[in-house]
C-alpha cells in the first residue's frame, strides 16, 4: 500500500489512574467499554486500538471516561494515525456500520494537550493554525505552548473536536496524519474547573 491510503486508524494510548488501585481501574475501563467494532491489543506498556474512525474515537472516549467516572486523579497519553502503508491487520473492522455502541453522556471534564502532524504536506503549519482557529470557535481551546495546544471541557465535547479535527486534517491532499494526546482527569491542579 502506499503511503495515506490505508483507511484504518489507530490509537495507541496508555492510561495512569494516580492510585494504588491501577490495575483494576484499567482492567475495569477496558471491560466496561464495548470493543466489538474495533481490533484491541494490550500489551505491558500500551493498549492499541485500530478500525473505522468513527469507531476508534469513540472506544478512545469510553475507556478515557469510564476511568475517569471513579473520580481518581487519570492521565492518557496516546497517538492517533491513519494513512500508514502498513496498516492492514484490522480490514476486517472496516465493514462495521458506523452506529457506535458506547453512548455514556455522563459529564467529565477533561484538560489535554495535543499536536498534529500532516505527514509529507509542506503546508502542515496551514492545517495546524487551521485547527487552532476551530478549537477557539468550538470554546475548547485553553492556550497556546510549546510544542502543543491545550484543549478543555467537557469530554464529550473536547472529543468531538479532536474527532472533527482530525476528520478535516485526514481531507487534506497527503492523508498520512498523526495526533498526539495528552489528557489529565480529575487533578486537583484544575479547581473550580472540576466541574465544568
Amino acid at each position: 500500500m502506499e503511503c495515506g491510503l490505508s483507511p484504518i486508524v489507530g490509537f495507541r494510548f496508555s492510561l495512569h489512574p494516580m492510585s494504588n488501585e491501577f490495575v483494576s481501574i484499567i482492567k475495569g475501563a477496558l471491560q466496561n467499554t464495548d470493543v466489538s467494532n474495533v481490533w484491541m491489543h494490550t500489551d505491558d506498556v500500551s493498549t492499541v486500538i485500530r478500525g473505522k474512525q468513527v469507531h476508534v474515537f469513540n472506544v478512545a472516549k469510553s475507556i478515557t471516561l469510564n476511568a475517569a467516572k471513579t473520580g481518581v486523579h487519570v492521565a492518557l497519553s496516546g497517538t492517533f494515525s491513519a494513512g500508514c502503508p502498513g496498516d492492514t491487520t484490522a480490514d476486517v473492522y472496516l465493514d462495521k456500520v458506523d452506529e457506535v455502541t458506547n453512548k455514556d453522556e455522563t459529564n467529565q471534564y477533561v484538560s489535554s494537550q495535543f499536536a498534529l502532524y500532516p505527514m509529507n504536506n509542506p503546508n502542515y503549519m496551514d492545517v495546524i493554525y487551521r485547527e487552532i482557529e476551530h478549537a477557539k470557535v468550538k470554546g475548547v481551546f485553553n492556550e497556546s505552548m510549546h510544542y502543543a495546544s491545550g484543549i478543555h471541557g467537557d469530554i464529550h465535547d473536547v472529543f468531538a473536536y479532536y474527532e472533527a479535527a482530525f476528520s478535516r486534517a485526514r481531507s487534506e491532499e497527503h492523508k498520512h496524519l498523526v495526533m498526539t494526546l495528552s489528557m489529565s482527569i480529575n487533578s486537583p491542579s484544575h479547581g473550580d474547573d472540576l466541574h465544568a
